[in-house]
């Protein structure tokens, strides 16, 4: 995982570290009540129209996904974070299926932090990782 923040700012290093301890909990570890509980404001805004506002939403959203997807996990490859700001490049893996060989949902989470570390606001860019590197350009997604 490559993170880029400055590690004088001590917001930034806390939301950082809230946020990839989020992602751990409530998807790779299956615990995403206790996650959101801890993590997320109560009054937190979700802007992906397919997900619900508040901790007690985002948590039993992710708790019916978690439930269904044995094999749902997240790979954090890039976090970026700047005071009360944080992007996340990842890989949703068995975000919509739970075939073992799904190679995910690439995106980029925008979360908005309070003063207390705690997940305000979301945004979010999802597309599907392509099987084999462009044939456009030669990169792959990560």
């Amino acid at each position: 995982m490559i993170e880029i923040f400055d590690p004088t700012d001590d917001r930034a290093v806390r939301n950082k570290n809230n946020l990839i301890a989020f992602y751990n909990e409530a998807i790779n570890e299956k615990n995403p009540v206790e996650a959101a509980n801890k993590l997320v404001a109560e009054g937190y805004i979700q802007h992906n129209p397919q997900l619900p506002d508040g901790a007690a939403g985002l948590g039993a959203a992710f708790a019916a996904l978690t439930a269904q997807r044995k094999h749902a996990r997240v790979v954090i490859h890039r976090i970026i974070a700047s005071g009360d700001w944080v992007w996340a490049h990842v890989n949703f893996v068995n975000l919509y299926t739970d075939d073992p060989a799904d190679l995910g949902v690439a995106g980029v989470d925008i979360w908005k932090m309070d003063a207390d570390g705690i997940a305000l606001e979301h945004w979010d860019v999802l597309q599907p990782v392509a099987a084999e590197v462009s044939p456009v350009n030669g990169h792959g997604m990560f």
